[in-house]
């Protein structure tokens, strides 16, 4: 594995290397958490258009920099500053290419390997997880926790979020929790757990070797997965999150007597309202969607909606401008949100949809 280092004046965001049968992107912004920018996005993706066509790259590998994360998700606060100053098409644009990236990396014909180590949120997720090799490890904290900032689970999340068993992604995506890699794997979300010591020694290795046959290798001599804390907490998630709204998973999750249900009750009303019902709807709505392409397109059309509402610049104020962390959310509560607002939220974009 190559291990030269750029200086930091001329560091690209995202570095691309070759070596060997390996395509190796770093996203390169350790001290943002590797939070992805419009250009890193746009780098990204074309570099994956340029190699999906290369006869000598046989596996494409995505790592972050630093040893804190793979990717904390989007540049938000950009997109953030764009909205405030009336031009919310800039974050039409970064979403719009990111989710031709996310659907790139869904359908990529080649082995996409995911390094999914320590942080890896939001956006995080949608440049890992709909790869075909996802590796995590036991630093692994996964997450969509979007509710928290008056948003909602997009890059294709919610393709991944409506397809774990037992309810758990609604569980994920209300609370916005975190969770380990080995629940990360039990929910469907990675493929392979691989202890952090050994990412190093496995990218090695897919430079020679096959993907299939590299992690092979390597998780066949690793340690048994640990626990996924998650599975302790099956029966009350799955009865909870089965009642049909918002109000009545709170209210199925205060009255279920275990404290982990209470606590779960107390993070989903912390959370933006409006987000919560949109989460709910969008996640069951992708149950029914027949790819991920889908749901992006449905990403898009929320995104471009919320860029233009009072929740989502608001979220982000609070949580990472001022930091204030407390957001005025509007409506404030979850009775006060109406079945009609929500729909508005999702309405199609005339002229403006997203074709993937």
């Amino acid at each position: 594995m190559s291990t030269d280092t750029p200086t930091a004046e001329t560091e690209p965001e995202v570095i691309v290397r070759r070596a060997g049968l390996l395509g190796h992107l770093i996203l390169n912004r350790p001290k943002a958490l590797n939070s992805l920018t419009h250009g890193m996005v746009q780098t990204v993706r074309d570099t994956l258009e340029q190699w999906r066509e290369d006869d000598t790259v046989a596996t494409v590998l995505i790592s972050g920099a630093g040893e804190k994360g793979l990717c904390a998700g989007g540049d938000v606060v950009s997109l953030y500053r764009a909205a405030v100053d009336g031009r919310p098409e800039v974050g039409d644009a970064f979403f719009a290419d990111e989710y031709a990236m996310n659907a790139l990396i869904a359908d990529y014909p080649k082995p996409y390997v995911a390094f999914m180590d320590g942080i890896v949120l939001g956006g995080g997720v949608g440049i890992s997880a709909h790869g075909n090799q996802r590796i995590v490890t036991e630093r692994t904290r996964l997450g969509m926790p979007e509710t928290g900032i008056g948003f909602f689970p997009d890059v294709g999340g919610a393709w991944l979020l409506a397809r774990t068993p037992s309810h758990l992604g609604l569980h994920m995506a209300l609370t916005s929790g975190h969770v380990t890699g080995a629940d990360a794997l039990a929910a469907g979300f990675a493929d392979h757990f691989v202890p952090a010591e050994r990412l190093e020694e496995l990218a090695g290795a897919l430079e020679s070797t096959g993907a299939d046959e590299a992690i092979a290798a390597v998780v066949g001599e690793a340690p048994d997965v640990p626990p996924a804390p998650l599975a302790e907490h099956v029966r009350w998630i799955e009865a909870c999150y089965s009642a049909d709204t918002a109000e009545e998973i709170v209210a199925a999750l205060q009255a279920d007597g275990a404290p982990e249900a209470a606590t779960a009750a107390e993070a989903i009303l912390g959370k933006c309202p409006t987000s919560v019902k949109i989460t709910l709807d969008h996640v069951r709505g992708a149950a029914q969607a027949r790819s991920v392409q889908e749901v992006l397109a449905a990403d898009y059309r929320l995104t471009y909606h919320l860029l233009r509402a009072h929740n989502f610049p608001e979220g982000i104020r609070a949580l990472l401008v001022d930091k204030d962390r407390n957001p005025q959310w509007e409506p404030a509560t979850l009775d006060q949100v109406t079945v009609d607002e929500i729909t508005a939220l999702s309405a199609p974009i005339e002229g403006r949809e997203l074709t993937l």
